[in-house]
């Protein structure tokens, strides 16, 4: 067994092709190999955030000089947890056995 080669192999970037948002897996395609991952669990590593493409805005807006358009009135948030989008570069932890299983630790820009 090459340990050089295991240990290279332990922690890969790799580039997100498809995503599996209700069971928390992605799959990514490795530039070496040009060969898809098996499906990879996304480990939970920010926060909540606001739904993808939707403007992040506050639940309550004050209101002022009273004028009725202007009154205190409540906006909707949709939070989800973060997931990786497709053609988004990630960093994938495989553990350090044959055939072993990945997690993608993180998103990176």
């Amino acid at each position: 067994m090459d340990v050089e080669k295991i240990l290279s192999n332990l922690v890969r970037v790799g580039i997100v092709t498809a995503v599996n948002n209700d069971k928390h897996l992605a799959r990514v395609t490795f530039e070496d190999t040009k060969l898809p991952s098996g499906w990879l669990v996304v480990l939970d590593n920010r926060p909540f955030i606001p739904d993808y493409g939707a403007p992040q805005v506050t639940d309550k807006r004050a209101g002022g000089s009273g004028f009725p358009q202007y009154e205190s009135h409540d906006h909707p948030l949709t939070i989800k947890q973060w997931m990786p989008q497709i053609n988004q570069p990630v960093l994938v932890l495989y553990l350090p056995v044959k055939n072993a299983d990945g997690f993608i630790l993180g998103g990176m820009q």
